[in-house]
């Protein structure tokens, strides 16, 4: 069970790092001015991916232990825990579900900064003529 233990600890830890963008963000809206450029938005971009691959290797690995408890593994005689323990089991799978929402957030997240990282090294001269 200790990728039970990963998935609070990876969660904890993107917790943090959110906080620390929102506290960004609101810095750079007293400011009035927006803290952006490129080096800073590479590194929100590298931030974003490690937290987006963290999160979901978190969930991975306790989606695999959760299946295990819930179906044991007959060939190393490991019995099914769940029917001992059921509340824990549904707890565990809501824990999970609730990972795997963190997960996909972060995903979506990622692509945005992906989206605002590219966006800095677009042609910003060329007048649109309404083609794309």
């Amino acid at each position: 069970m200790k990728a039970l233990v990963f998935l609070v600890v990876a969660n904890g830890i993107t917790a943090a790092y959110s906080l620390a963008q929102v506290l960004r963000c609101v810095l750079s809206m007293i400011r009035g001015r927006v803290l952006f450029n490129k080096p800073l938005a590479w590194a929100i971009f590298a931030g974003d991916q490690v937290m987006a691959y963290l999160t979901l290797a978190a969930v991975a690995a306790a989606a695999q232990s959760a299946v295990l408890a819930k179906l044991g593994q007959t060939a190393l005689q490991w019995m099914s825990i769940c029917n001992i323990y059921g509340k824990f089991c549904n707890q565990i799978g809501e824990g999970i579900a609730s990972g795997l929402l963190v997960s996909l957030s972060m995903i979506v997240l990622s692509a945005i900064s992906a989206f605002s990282l590219f966006r800095l090294y677009g042609d910003n001269n060329r007048k649109s003529n309404g083609r794309w």
